[in-house]
């Protein structure tokens, strides 16, 4: 190791040495390697040359920042303003549903991940407004808390089932492949952990929804669109109080193509660098 500190130093000197002249302590030579500087002073008799070596980190900050997988773990739920009359009378939603308690999800256990593939951070002005985007999936579990609900297909129809009340388990999932924009306020760049806030907007696309149930042990699992949206538009915001970030979402419109309206949101914490 000293040998190749020793050849590579003889290599930048021959090419990018500046040479200095210290009346004290005699001929000083500086290379400055990227981030590394390597000082050659000669000692007071004349003679030994003492080699000092030191990192200098840049204090510039690139205009693209890139954080790699970061993960939100949160809560999901939904506001329900659906007129259940009428979706009895399309026959989405069974006679035996008479409002919407039976729909009710169980605070707590209903839970939101989602899996950043990345995200980057574009400066705009002076790194305290920046562009934000991204790119990556959103896992939305809705626990029913009447574990009574059944979903059918072929036609996608809402029931219940007195088999299913002492279920260990009822859920329905839907999973989003999304990307979010957000404009970001950063009020100490350069800071390690900043504070700042952004908001935005995302879209995002279902491409796996099921319903979950789960007795004693036993796990049964009925894949279908259950007449879902395909496309999912939401109102994001993201909240950085230094080392802890917050995170919020809520959509614009139901979640369902028809009969119910039902309007999810998220809340939670982000694990992120930025």
């Amino acid at each position: 190791m000293k040998l190749f500190v020793l050849l590579a130093s003889a290599v930048c000197l021959a090419m990018t040495s500046i040479a200095q002249d210290d009346t004290t302590s005699g001929k000083v030579d500086t290379i400055k390697i990227g981030g590394m500087i390597i000082i050659k002073k000669d000692g007071k008799d004349g003679k030994n040359r003492n080699i000092t070596f030191s990192n200098r980190r840049r204090n510039k900050s690139g205009n693209v920042s890139t954080n790699w997988w970061i993960v939100d773990l949160g809560f999901a739920n939904y506001t329900d303003k659906t007129n259940y009359t009428a979706a009895q009378q399309s026959g989405f939603v069974s006679p035996a549903f008479g409002s919407k308690d039976n729909l009710k999800l169980r605070t707590g256990k209903s839970v939101n991940v989602n899996i950043w593939a990345f995200m980057q951070k574009l400066n705009v002005i002076k790194h305290v407004v920046n562009l934000k985007y991204g790119l990556g999936v959103e896992l939305n579990n809705y626990r029913f808390d009447d574990e009574r609900v059944r979903f059918s297909k072929n036609p996608t129809t809402i029931s219940i089932d007195p088999a299913l009340a002492n279920v260990d388990k009822n859920k329905l999932a839907a999973d989003y492949v999304t990307v979010p924009v957000m404009l970001n306020f950063n009020f100490t760049p350069g800071g390690k952990r900043g504070f700042g806030l952004s908001a935005g907007i995302s879209a995002g696309y279902l491409y796996s929804a099921r319903q979950k149930i789960k007795d004693d042990g036993d796990k049964t699992k009925l894949h279908d669109d259950f007449n879902l949206d395909k496309w999912k538009l939401s109102y994001i915001a993201e909240l950085n109080l230094g080392p802890v970030r917050l995170y919020g979402s809520m959509a614009t419109k139901s979640m369902w193509e028809k009969s119910l309206d039902q309007t999810p949101y998220n809340i939670g914490i982000r694990f992120s660098n930025f």
